[in-house]
C-alpha cells in the first residue's frame, strides 16, 4: 500500500482556510491531516509543492453530460453515435473533467446506462476519471426535452417503475425534467410544465423509499414551485421563465430557503465562448436574458438558499467537460463571498450527492481526491484556474 504525504503553504478543507499543512494519505484515503504542516521524519515520500500552493478538495461538477460531445450540435452528434464510440468520448470527456481537478461528476442524463460502464472501470481506475454518480436516462414526457435519450414516461405506475429500475441497475440519483428546454425540437418550451405537481410526487417519494435523491430540471416558474412542494433534492437550472421572460418570485424564493432544497446553478462559461441564443432569441435578448436569470440566482443566495454549481458541461462549445471552474466568476457577479464559491463546489456539493464525509473535504478518512492551486482562493478566487496537481484516490494525475 503506497503512502505519501502532501505539503503546501496552505488549505482549504472545504470548510476554511488555513496556513500550511501536510496531508497523509495511504490506500486511496486520507489517513491524517497536520496542520501545523510539520514533514514526516519516517522516510513517507514527500510532495512538497511550495508556499504558494494551497490544498483543496477535489471539485464536485453537480450537473454534467458526459455523453454530449460540447460542440455545436450536440444533439445531433449524439444520435450518429454509436454506443462503442460514445463511450470513447464519455472517457475522454471524464479525463478532461479530473485534469480540471473535478474529482466528482453527478452526470444528470446519458444514453442507454452508458454512464454506468464508466463507473464500474472508474472503480478499478480511478486515475483514469473522476467519480460518476449517475442519474440514466432522465425522466420525461413522450416527446419531451431530451426524449432522445430514451427516459420517455409518463403515468404513476410507469413513473414508479422507472425509478425501481435505476436504482436497480445502481444509479446515484434520479433526474426528472420537471420543465421543458431550450435543446430538443418539437418539445415543449422551457417555461412549460412537463409534469404536475401529482407526478412529481410519486418519483420523490419513490425514489426517496429506495433511498434515491431526486434532481429537477426546472427552468419555469410553475415547474420550480411544484418540484419544491414535491420534496425534490435540487432545482436545476432554476431561472424563473415565464411565457413573458424572467419572472422570480419572492415568495418562491422564501419557499425553496425554508424547505432547505439545494439549488444547482449551472454556471460557468469556457473563456473566449459565448451562449449561442434559442431560435428566435437574438444575442442581445440572450444577454438581457442571462443578467435577469442572474439576478434571480443572486437573490437566492441572499436569502439564504443552499447553492452549488452544477456546469451542464457538453451542451455547447462555451460548456467543455472542464468548465466547472470558471464558474467562480459567476459567483462573484452574484455576490458569493470566494469562500462559499469554494465550499459550492466542495463540501456543500458533496452533502447535496450523498458523499459528505467521503468527497469535498479533506479531512481523516476521506478520499484522497486533491486539487493543488497556486494562490490564495480567499482573495483570489479564480486561482482556483491555476492548477498545481490533481490526485484521485491518492494517485497523482497531473
Amino acid at each position: 500500500m503506497n503512502s505519501s504525504a502532501i505539503h503546501a503553504g496552505s488549505m482549504f478543507d472545504g470548510f476554511s482556510l488555513s496556513g500550511p499543512a501536510t496531508v497523509h494519505v495511504s490506500g486511496g484515503r486520507i489517513l491524517r491531516v497536520d496542520r501545523t504542516g510539520a514533514l514526516p521524519a519516517d522516510g513517507t515520500e514527500v510532495i512538497d509543492l511550495g508556499p504558494s500552493a494551497c490544498l483543496l478538495p477535489g471539485l464536485i461538477d453537480t450537473h454534467v453530460h458526459l455523453a454530449f460531445d460540447a460542440g455545436p450540435d450536440p444533439v445531433t452528434s449524439l444520435a450518429s453515435t454509436s454506443d462503442s464510440d460514445l463511450l470513447a468520448h464519455m472517457r475522454a470527456a471524464a479525463r478532461s473533467a479530473l485534469q480540471a481537478g473535478i474529482t466528482t461528476v453527478r452526470d444528470l442524463g446519458d444514453r442507454r446506462y452508458l454512464s454506468l460502464t464508466l463507473v464500474e472501470e472508474m472503480a478499478r481506475h480511478p486515475e483514469q476519471g473522476p467519480q460518476i454518480l449517475p442519474a440514466g436516462p432522465p425522466l420525461t414526457t413522450p416527446g419531451g426535452h431530451c426524449h432522445f435519450l430514451g427516459g420517455e414516461v409518463e403515468g404513476v405506475e410507469a413513473l414508479r417503475a422507472a425509478v425501481r429500475e435505476r436504482h436497480t441497475r445502481g444509479c446515484a440519483v434520479i433526474k426528472i425534467m420537471a420543465s421543458g428546454g431550450h435543446m430538443t425540437p418539437g418539445s415543449v418550451p422551457a417555461h412549460a410544465s412537463q409534469y404536475g405537481l401529482e407526478d412529481l410526487r410519486v418519483v420523490v417519494d419513490e425514489a426517496h423509499r429506495l433511498g434515491l435523491p431526486v434532481a429537477a430540471h426546472a427552468h419555469g416558474v410553475q415547474a420550480i414551485r411544484d418540484a419544491v412542494e414535491a420534496g425534490v433534492d435540487s432545482l436545476e437550472h432554476v431561472s424563473f421563465l415565464t411565457a413573458d421572460g424572467v419572472a422570480f418570485d419572492p415568495d418562491l424564493i422564501d419557499t425553496i430557503v425554508r424547505n432547505e432544497t439545494f439549488v444547482s446553478l449551472t454556471l460557468g462559461i469556457a473563456p473566449g465562448e459565448a451562449f449561442t441564443p434559442p431560435k428566435g432569441m437574438t444575442q442581445q435578448e440572450m444577454a438581457a436574458h442571462v443578467d435577469a436569470v442572474l439576478d434571480a440566482h443572486s437573490s437566492l443566495y441572499k436569502h439564504g438558499a443552499h447553492v452549488v454549481i452544477g456546469s451542464d458541461a457538453g451542451i455547447g462549445p462555451w460548456k467543455p467537460h472542464n468548465v466547472l471552474p470558471h464558474g467562480v466568476a459567476d459567483l462573484a457577479r452574484l455576490g458569493v463571498a470566494p469562500l462559499d464559491a469554494l465550499r459550492s463546489m466542495t463540501s456543500s456539493a458533496a452533502r447535496l450527492c450523498r458523499v459528505e464525509g467521503r468527497k469535498g473535504r479533506i479531512t481523516a478518512g476521506a478520499d484522497a481526491d486533491i486539487l493543488v492551486i497556486d494562490g490564495n482562493p480567499a482573495h483570489d478566487p479564480a486561482a482556483v484556474l491555476d492548477v498545481r496537481a490533481v490526485f484521485r484516490a491518492g494517485i497523482r494525475i497531473r
